[in-house]
């Protein structure tokens, strides 16, 4: 799927399940409280929702530290966004790696390093939540019973995320099986005709090797020798979950609703970690029509399905927003669909290079025939 592609279905998705939302929840009651909310508590939740930016920016520039490498706090709230906008045109929120990988590769960090950086930055989102979620559910497990279709979606995360870390020990633990793994892959490519020339594959491998080696390097490297950043972003990463979980809460003052801090952020947990795992482009579609039907678990149905959308705009649309400006006036768009579509990051620092190369040597010959 092309980049456009999926931010126009992210989009239609989104629209299509806020308006059916709306159609089936909102009522004169919604549109008296909704006029009547406190507008200062609004303002309040963007600042939060700038702060959570913050603490995310925060922990690019210390995972980066840990890598032996330093990212200005500027660039990390550009890779922020980036992630936000990367994850909402791919399925399961895949998508923002690489966009961040190129862009510390422009800014001299080596791709290893880059990968390895942008892994452990989801691996701890990741690790955190799947650390938050059983704990909410023994103290709120209240959330399953009042929302069946829920219970399922949970075993189901639980049992992709055993899956994924059982992976991510396996790359860490056997790079040579990765290296091996990866091999048969390109060659099956090659059988498919997806690869070219017996040249292409050669320099598939090399490629390979070298940045699986590169990345176990890095990787371990920010576990031994940067344990205290580490320990740093693991405690930025625990506060922009916090802050995140802060939203809603001040979304019901605003309304007048009342709420229980530790069920709100029980019920914001399970569903943060199911929404990881949902097909769509930015879980789109689901998060609006499942946050609703959560969220009344919590208020009125009449209130559930509008303050869904008003979440979903706080804590994703903002930053997705900010995501797409991002890309069009850094990188391109151009360049942004090659991303996404699996050109490397150097590859296309390279093909950018050229360009640049062309253009320059083109507008010499234009000043040359001038005078």
């Amino acid at each position: 799927m092309s980049l456009r592609k999926g931010l126009i279905l992210f989009i239609l998705l989104a629209f299509g399940a806020n308006a059916i939302i709306i159609a089936k929840s909102v009522d004169h009651e919604t549109v008296r409280s909704l006029l009547s909310s406190n507008k200062l508590l609004l303002l309040g939740a963007l600042g939060v929702v700038f702060l959570s930016w913050m603490c995310d920016a925060g922990r690019f520039c210390a995972l980066s530290r840990a890598a032996q490498e330093r990212v200005p706090f500027s660039m990390g709230i550009v890779l922020t966004w980036l992630n936000y906008f990367g994850s909402a045109v791919t399925p399961m929120q895949s998508g923002g790696g690489p966009f961040q990988v190129y862009v510390l590769y422009k800014k001299g960090v080596p791709i290893g390093k880059g990968i390895a950086i942008t892994l452990i930055r989801t691996m701890l989102t990741v690790l955190i939540l799947s650390l938050v979620v059983p704990t909410a559910l023994l103290l709120e497990p209240s959330i399953l019973e009042a929302s069946p279709f829920l219970k399922g979606l949970v075993f189901y995360v639980f049992a992709v995320i055993g899956c994924t870390w059982i992976f991510i020990l396996f790359t860490i633990l056997r790079p040579g099986s990765l290296k091996r793994l990866g091999k048969i892959a390109i060659l099956w490519m090659k059988r498919l005709n997806l690869v070219k020339s017996n040249r292409r594959v050669i320099g598939c491998f090399q490629w390979l090797d070298r940045e699986v080696d590169n990345y176990i390097m890095n990787f371990r490297l920010a576990f031994q020798s940067g344990k205290g950043w580490m320990l740093l972003a693991t405690a930025l990463s625990v506060l922009h979950l916090l802050l995140v979980f802060t939203v809603l809460p001040i979304l019901m003052s605003a309304v007048g609703l009342p709420y229980s801090y530790t069920q709100t952020l029980a019920t914001q947990a399970v569903f943060m970690f199911v929404l990881y795992f949902i097909p769509t482009p930015g879980a789109s579609g689901f998060a609006e029509s499942g946050g609703a039907l959560l969220f009344g678990t919590l208020m009125p149905w009449n209130m559930a399905g509008v303050m869904a959308i008003i979440w979903r705009f706080f804590t994703e649309y903002l930053s997705i927003f900010m995501g797409v400006v991002v890309v069009i006036r850094m990188l391109g768009w151009g360049v942004s669909e090659e991303l996404h579509q699996g050109v490397s990051p150097e590859e296309e620092a390279r093909n950018e290079a050229r360009n640049e190369a062309r253009r320059s040597s083109s507008n010499a010959g234009i000043s040359s025939k001038n005078l």
